[in-house]
Order: C-alpha cells, then structure tokens, then sequence
C-alpha cells in the first residue's frame, strides 16, 4: 500500500522555525522525484520546493528562497521541509508529492497544516 505520511505541523510565531516531514512507504521512494507543495487558506495549490531522486538537484519558489530548504533521506524513506523566518503568509496546507519520470506514476500526502500567527 502506497502511503504519503506528512508530519510536523502546527502552531508557529512570526519568525519561528519548523521542519516538516514525509514518510513514504509502499513504492521504490529512491527512484522518486519529491517535492513539496502548499495550499494557503481559499488560494490555490502552489509548488514550495522539489528534490531530485538521489537529492543533488534542488528548487524553490521565489518566495521561499533563503527560508526554506528541502531535503531526503533515502535510506528512511523520507523527505524534509526546513521552514525558517516562518511569516503569516506561510499558513497554509502542506503536501508532499512524489513522482517517477519514467512513467508519471505521482503520489500524493493529505497534507499537514502549518499556522504561523501570534
């Protein structure tokens, strides 16, 4: 059975730190593209980060260059979101996504809110 777990979630100040994670299982997770995406409150799904399958490629959204910082470990299976300098505008629904090039197989996680408010 595939599973996307995110974890990491909640309550956040202005300015704070928090580290997301997802746990993938039931799929060869090394051979996987991953990214992060996020979902603000009644706005649209936008694409946060991605990381190659063997983690030596690395992207981010302008607006969170410099804060945010993906990573894996493909020996746990996991993927990371090191949020910093963490803003209100960053509340929102975040969700991991893996993806095999090879033939479009995506998953997807349900998804793990963050509030950053004081």
């Amino acid at each position: 059975q595939v599973q996307l777990v995110e974890s990491g979630g909640g309550l956040v100040q202005p300015g704070g730190s928090l580290r997301l994670s997802c746990a993938a299982s039931g799929f060869a997770f090394s051979r996987f593209a991953m990214y992060w995406y996020r979902q603000p409150p009644g706005k649209e799904r936008e694409l946060v980060a991605s990381i190659s399958s063997g983690g030596g490629t690395t992207n981010y959204a302008d607006s969170m260059k410099g804060r945010f910082t993906i990573s894996r470990d493909n020996a746990k299976n996991t993927v990371y979101l090191q949020m910093n300098s963490l803003k209100p505008e960053d509340t929102a629904v975040y969700s991991c996504r893996g993806h095999y090039y090879f033939d479009g197989t995506d998953y997807w996680g349900k998804g793990t809110l963050v509030t950053v408010s004081s």
